[in-house]
């Protein structure tokens, strides 16, 4: 699709209970746009349904693919992955569940058309809208994970845990090419290259709602990525 115009990559792990209604939500919204896309989902190694279900919806008509990472590689890997192998000349990523619903590409789409390289959905902007919040307790940790992160990584934005970022071609293939973090804090360092690369990023506050099937566990998962923050900030010292 070399005349793509907008890519669509959607991470996915045993997302079976939800990945069919997403992608179909996401073909409804992109079908009814004047511009042409692609869908592309990652399986990262899924261990019950989600892969086949996918198969079993795709047809030509719909420009929606699978790629399979083969076992279990973390969330970071997954995205990397599709993201290297997107045609368009935008491309965004998002959530299985659409936690942030995929109308909020009106939002950002316009600011990668007008002069920014990256741009990045925002829960904790005065204008977000946070139709259902998370647990009190990721709450706490996820503000406490943004202080540490602006402290030592990425002054000025607010919230780099959102998972619905969009990104020029160009951007996406320099900064994901360069990273090499496989978890969760991917989007730190997707963001923190991008920010070394001096491209434009632009923070937009967008509607948003937590899911009851998150495969975040709260202590295993926030242990690992501090020590990912550590990681990033020593190769930044080499790239």
């Amino acid at each position: 699709m070399d005349d793509c115009y907008l890519s669509i990559v959607i991470p996915a792990y045993n997302e079976e209970k939800r990945i069919l209604p997403t992608i179909k939500r996401v073909c409804d919204y992109l079908a009814a746009q004047n511009y042409s896309y692609e869908i592309i989902v990652v399986d990262d190694g899924s261990s019950d349904n989600t892969a086949q279900l996918i198969k079993d919806f795709i047809k030509p008509e719909n420009n929606v693919s699978i790629i399979a990472n083969g076992a279990n590689r973390g969330k970071g890997f997954t995205v990397r992955n599709g993201v290297l192998s997107a045609n368009g000349k935008y491309i965004f990523f998002t959530d299985a569940d659409l936690s942030t619903p995929i109308e909020e590409l009106e939002k950002c789409l316009p600011f990668l058309q007008n002069g920014y390289e990256v741009v990045i959905g925002s829960r904790s902007l005065p204008d977000s809208d946070i139709i259902v919040h998370q647990p009190w307790y990721r709450e706490m940790m996820g503000k406490i994970f943004n202080f540490i992160v602006t402290v030592i990584l990425l002054e000025g934005i607010v919230d780099t845990q959102c998972g619905f970022k969009g990104f020029t071609k160009e951007a996406a293939k320099t900064v994901f090419n360069k990273c090499g973090i496989n978890g969760f804090s991917f989007d730190v360092e997707a963001l923190y290259l991008s920010r070394k690369q001096k491209y434009n990023i632009k923070e937009v506050p967008i509607s948003w709602k937590d899911a009851t099937l998150s495969k975040v566990n709260p202590i295993k998962h926030s242990l690992q990525m501090f020590l990912d923050l550590l990681v990033i900030k020593m190769r930044g010292f080499r790239q």
